[in-house]
């Protein structure tokens, strides 16, 4: 039988020194007065047995200096306690809540996250998944590029979770855009504005899609006409890129796709003299860490980022354990509601 652990009470080099064996759960279970099978489960699914069994299993395994080795493990249960979080651009700051939300989630049950991204290309995404997925017990995926097709023959291959997309047939967590959106449009509406465009992201991306079919449905009620401009590329060079367009449909207030988009177009407005919010009010998207760094502090309509973390990894376990013992994974159906932050970059219509 192959161990699962190793110990830091490791083989001496010294001469005439006996290497000490490692501690094995035998070891564990006999110290803490359990059956070795509680012990596995105490340490391979935490908050599956008693809590104070499960205290005296870990102080035992302390004392035995046991280390997990997951890789070991994994040969009799076929799993590894890893899961993949692949990201569309790991250097945007939206991702830095839902990474540290999923960690959160992912430590409280022995998991190791693993992060791949693909620099918002599907072909880099389906090929990052391709190397990723023998090696994790479940995938999540933020933002994805990938097609429906895809996601689901991926779905079919491993326990997944997509962040911000429906896809049929494929367990996801995406937040209530409604209570946001609402909030932003009467805010704008009761500053005068009837003018309004949304700054989209790219042409494959879901949430940009979902994002401005809302807004499209909602203006008007308010009295407001709204045009997309777009797609664009969600960074700041692609929020500077659309000022152009901008300017020339004679808005008087911008929602962006995210913040970086609504950052990147507020810097351009203000080096070509326009200035914001008296000539241009701008809203972003996410509230990101940063997005009140500007001058003026980014008004935006936040989103939990955190919590849709969360979230993805308790789906994708309670899916992991589903494909292994048949019990159904069961999602959260409580909404993940999105809500206005009113900072300095919007202001009343210049008369």
């Amino acid at each position: 039988m192959t161990s699962d652990v190793t110990s830091d009470d490791t083989a001496e080099t010294r001469p005439g020194r006996r290497s000490k064996a490692p501690a094995t759960i035998y070891d564990i279970a006999k110290l803490a007065g359990v059956n070795p099978s509680t012990v596995s489960r105490a340490l391979s699914k935490p908050g599956r047995i008693n809590i104070k069994t499960e205290e005296r299993i870990h102080a035992a395994a302390k004392e035995l200096n046991y280390r997990l080795n997951p890789m070991a493990r994994a040969l009799p249960t076929g799993r590894t306690s890893t899961l993949g979080l692949l990201l569309a651009d790991i250097t945007n700051p939206m991702f830095f809540e839902v990474v540290r939300g999923a960690e959160r989630a992912a430590s409280r049950r022995g998991y190791t996250l693993i992060l791949a991204e693909s620099q918002e290309s599907g072909e880099r995404e389906a090929e990052a998944a391709e190397r990723v997925a023998p090696s994790v017990d479940g995938l999540v995926l933020v933002t994805t590029r990938l097609g429906d097709e895809q996601i689901r023959e991926l779905a079919e291959r491993k326990p997944l979770v997509v962040i911000n997309r429906e896809v049929e047939g494929v367990l996801g967590i995406v937040p209530d855009l409604d209570p946001g959106i609402d909030e932003a449009l009467a805010h704008l509406a009761a500053l005068g504005h009837t003018s309004l465009a949304f700054v989209s992201g790219p042409a494959n991306s879901w949430m940009s899609g979902a994002r401005w079919a809302t807004l499209l449905a909602k203006a008007p009620a308010l009295g407001m006409t709204i045009v997309e401009i777009g797609p664009g590329v969600p960074t700041l060079d692609g929020g500077a890129a659309a000022l152009s367009r901008v300017a020339a449909s004679g808005v008087s207030a911008v929602i962006a796709y995210n913040d970086l988009m609504a950052i990147g177009l507020m810097r351009a407005a203000q080096e070509q003299g326009i200035d914001v919010p008296s000539r241009l009010s701008i809203i972003g998207f996410d509230d990101i860490f940063g997005s009140d760094f500007t001058s003026p502090q980014l008004s935006t309509i936040r989103t939990p980022l955190g919590a849709i973390g969360e979230r993805a990894i308790r789906l994708a376990l309670e899916l992991i354990d589903e494909y292994a013992d048949g019990t159904p994974a069961r999602p959260d159906e409580s909404p993940l509601p999105t809500e206005l932050v009113v900072r300095g970059s919007t202001g009343p219509v210049r008369a």
